[in-house]
């Protein structure tokens, strides 16, 4: 299917002449009441023309287009704006061009390493081929909503929630590019009908509550070795500095008993989570 532009009649000049018939039609009715059949016949074919005519009127707003077919053949669609008129025996599916949006349900799955998660989107589309939207599905809005609960279905399941290795991409820290491959599963599975994927974005992703409580603790788990890890890197590159600047500058002359405890008691100072309190030796 291959959307085709029609032209269209303005309606306000049919408008006109349908006041006219219907002006004309008046005054046959008035001077043939007394008048031959063949009057009648006349003023019959009169109003049955003006009924046709008043058919073929009907109205576009902005961002919407009118499908048109004649007897079940496609003949094209119609975008011009305002008050229209066309063939009057062409049927007519209107559809809107705007830009729409919702958010789909909360969705349970499981994420790439098999734990159940929570995960909904917001999708924003729009209609960008009105004959493919009409004829090449049944019902779009329907195909649009159930399309995209697939499409986020399939792209939760291909990445972690949380990523565990350099330079993986995680559902929760990667938001940017989680977006970008949701768009594009959904623009793949709408192009037949007609819709362009704006905007998909995740609107809510959380760990499944019957594992939520050990999830959280996991990553209290993670933070602190994080943070542990970098309090002793830090430590030992304090600890080096001191030593290198005491024996550059030669303030006191250490054996390597000497050295091993000193680098002790400042990794004890430096990596304590509590003040630590010296004791002095008066000798």
């Amino acid at each position: 299917m291959q959307e085709r532009l029609k032209s269209s009649l303005p309606g306000i000049p049919m408008l006109i002449v349908v006041g006219l018939l219907a002006l004309v039609a008046v005054y046959m009715f008035i001077s043939t009441i007394s008048e031959t059949p063949l009057g009648v016949l006349a003023l019959i074919a009169m109003g049955v023309l003006i009924l046709v005519t008043v058919k073929g009127l009907y109205s576009l707003q902005p961002n919407q287009a009118a499908v048109q077919s004649l007897f079940g053949k496609y003949v094209g669609t119609v975008k011009d704006n305002g008050l229209r008129w066309n063939n009057p025996f062409l049927s007519q599916n209107k559809v809107s061009l705007r830009v729409r949006n919702f958010e789909s349900g909360k969705l349970k799955v499981n994420d790439l390493e098999g734990s159940p998660i929570e995960i909904a989107a917001v999708i924003v589309w729009q209609v960008v081929d009105a004959s493919e939207a009409v004829y090449n599905v049944d019902d779009f809005e329907d195909f649009v909503h159930i399309q995209s609960e697939a499409a986020l279905r399939a792209m939760a399941t291909s990445y972690p929630y949380d990523s565990t290795e350099p330079g993986q991409i995680g559902l929760r820290s990667h938001a940017h590019e989680i977006g970008e491959h949701l768009q594009q599963e959904l623009g793949e599975r709408l192009a037949n009908a007609g819709v362009r994927v704006v905007e998909a974005r995740i609107s809510h992703l959380a760990y499944a509550p019957e594992i939520a409580q050990a999830m959280l603790q996991r990553q209290q788990a993670t933070a602190v070795i994080a943070a542990r890890e970098r309090i002793v890197a830090g430590a030992v590159g304090m600890v080096e500095m001191a030593l290198a600047e005491l024996q550059k500058k030669g303030t006191v002359q250490l054996d390597e008993r000497q050295k091993a405890a000193m680098v002790s008691n400042l990794l004890v100072v430096l990596c304590s989570e509590r003040g630590t309190q010296p004791i002095v030796s008066a000798g």
